[in-house]
């Protein structure tokens, strides 16, 4: 994960780069549990879309919706949820009693690649394109005093 531009500094883009770690660390340990054959991948594949789901969520609703509104990035950002689609619809399509594992396999190198896309390449220019307004209607505000 990126820790040189301080776009991390931001507390959403902070949450969500943390939460691209857990999503990463769980692909890991599915990817591993495939590769292994180990009897039973699925928990780890629920485990992964358990986290998966509700952080896509949270980049749609907050930070990609005010992305579209500036418009710089909106292409960007329409590439990006085009890719949640993909990597939803491969990940929890998968059918349980017969589980296309390469399918999977492929779906977390796009994941993969998604991460570092997001990371490097939507976090940092986010900073910049988006004005504070902004920020401050995307910023969790949780455990704040006001």
């Amino acid at each position: 994960m990126c820790n040189y531009c301080g776009c991390r500094d931001f507390p959403l883009i902070g949450r969500l780069s943390a939460e691209h770690e857990a999503i990463a660390d769980a692909a890991g340990r599915l990817h591993a549990a495939v590769r292994s054959g180990d009897a039973d991948p699925l928990p780890a594949l629920d485990a992964l879309l358990a986290l998966l789901m509700p952080h896509t969520t949270t980049e749609e609703n907050g930070l990609f919706q005010e992305l579209r509104a500036e418009g710089s990035l909106a292409a960007a950002v329409e590439k990006l949820c085009a890719e949640h689609d993909d990597i939803h619809g491969a990940l929890g399509a998968v059918d349980r009693a017969d589980p296309d594992w390469p399918a999977v396999l492929a779906a977390l190198d796009r994941l993969h690649r998604h991460i570092d896309n997001e990371e490097h390449g939507l976090f940092p220019a986010a900073v910049i394109a988006l004005p504070i307004p902004a920020w401050d209607r995307i910023t969790p505000t949780a455990g704040v005093a006001h």
